[in-house]
């Protein structure tokens, strides 16, 4: 953070992280191997062509998403008549909340299908859905429909600038990320549900923490740390961050232990939710590999 408060606001906006960053925080040649193998490999894969087998099918003539359930499945109302104009008027708006160059690509596909996916959004149980959109040339795109509630933050910083906590998430990516998903955007879905929409699992590679050593947590984290202070470089105040946070660790300390009472906490809701299982309380579904 204080190496980005000496930054001018044009060297922190377009300050970036780039694998070769990433790189050389690795000391182990042969880790450094191994993450350089999965970024090459990540940078020729396409979600949407990945997802496409596993997600879709042929029924009747008619590309659709393939019925998964309880995960992934067509809910009654998508058959109601009427239901199709609301989908219509949605996209027209979603469309409104894109840049004009990301109207233009739009543009290109046209809806197919749409179902529920069930997910664990923000960690808690909120509304999702995937849409099939095809090319011309029947090339796909899947584009992920998430609800947004109000910040948690709201309380005790006020409301936010956006009366639409899809559009709130959405202005907080764009400012944040060097590199927001293309076809971030926002729209109102049934129930007056404020949705932001993204592609579907755009993200090229996934960090497999639950494989790190001490050594690449320690990593992983520099990396995120480093992430985080160039956000607030773009978004805030950074020299007014740096001068709160001080040169003691105090509130290194503190994240610390907050760090480590979530963990805690995380294992008590786990064993608690091991044990309604056995009673028979909750019934769960365990999604296998695909």
């Amino acid at each position: 953070m204080r190496e980005v408060s000496e930054m001018s606001p044009l060297e922190a906006w377009y300050t970036r992280i780039g694998a070769e960053d990433f790189f050389d925080l690795i000391d182990d040649p042969d880790v450094k191997k191994r993450v350089q193998r999965r970024v090459e490999k990540a940078k020729d894969d396409r979600a949407s062509d990945a997802d496409y087998p596993k997600l879709a099918e042929m029924v009747g003539g008619q590309i659709q998403i393939k019925d998964q359930p309880p995960l992934i499945f067509h809910p009654d109302f998508t058959r109601e008549k009427g239901f199709r104009d609301f989908l219509d008027k949605a996209l027209a708006d979603y469309r409104q909340s894109l840049p004009d160059d990301r109207r233009a690509l739009l543009d290109r596909y046209r809806l197919v299908d749409i179902a529920i996916k069930v997910v664990g959004i923000g960690s808690v149980g909120r509304y999702c859905a995937i849409g099939l959109f095809m090319s011309a040339a029947n090339q796909p795109l899947f584009l992920q429909f998430k609800q947004a509630v109000p910040s948690v933050l709201e309380p005790y910083a006020g409301k936010s600038l956006y009366g639409h906590a899809g559009q709130r998430v959405v202005m907080g990516q764009r400012l944040m990320q060097s590199s927001s998903d293309i076809f971030l955007g926002w729209i109102t879905g049934r129930e007056g549900r404020e949705i932001y929409v993204r592609q579907l699992r755009d993200a090229k590679i996934k960090p497999l923490v639950e494989t790190f050593n001490r050594s690449m947590l320690e990593i992983y984290g520099k990396a995120c740390g480093w992430a985080l202070a160039r956000a607030h470089g773009r978004a805030g105040h950074p020299w007014l961050i740096s001068g709160y946070l001080g040169t003691s660790d105090a509130f290194d300390e503190a994240m610390g232990g907050f760090a480590v009472a979530y963990a805690d906490q995380a294992e008590r809701d786990h064993a608690a939710l091991k044990a309604a299982v056995s009673a028979g309380t909750i019934e769960v579904h365990i999604e296998e590999d695909r």
